[in-house]
């Protein structure tokens, strides 16, 4: 396994998926590229930003911080993206660009109204994914 794609968002489901991938990465010598992704607005008009205010990519550096701080002591090589759009799509476009062998996410097990209306990145992510996904519970 050369490249394992993680997508990361400080959830504890988030924070497995990370553990889990660098136990997949030491195993097998690969490489880690994690991401968090802000979710983007789709601009209605002059003067709305595509950046959700709520959501800012300022934030997603930051949640990428924390996890380089866990992955320091871990001896695995790691290369950190920061991404805007729609988080499961755009860690399944992140994979793809990189020829990546494995997606790993973590999941919230989405409620009704998640579900209805599409809201679950590992949902997404299996969905769409072209190599192996493993999801994290």
């Amino acid at each position: 396994m050369r490249i394992i794609v993680v997508g990361y968002d400080e959830g504890e489901p988030a924070k497995r998926a990370l553990a889990r991938a660098v136990d997949l990465a030491t195993a097998f010598g690969g490489k880690l590229v994690v991401t968090s992704v802000a979710r983007a607005l789709v601009p209605a008009g002059h003067g709305l930003a595509p950046e959700d205010p709520v959501d800012t990519l300022a934030e997603h550096d930051e949640q990428l911080r924390q996890a380089s701080a866990f992955l320091a002591e871990q001896g695995v090589d790691v290369e950190y993206r920061t991404g805007l759009g729609d988080p499961g799509h755009e860690i399944v476009r992140l994979a793809e660009e990189l020829d990546a062998n494995m997606i790993v996410v973590g999941t919230r097990e989405p409620g009704f109204i998640a579900r209805l209306f599409g809201l679950s990145v590992s949902g997404d992510v299996q969905r769409y994914a072209h190599c192996d996904v493993l999801i994290v519970h």
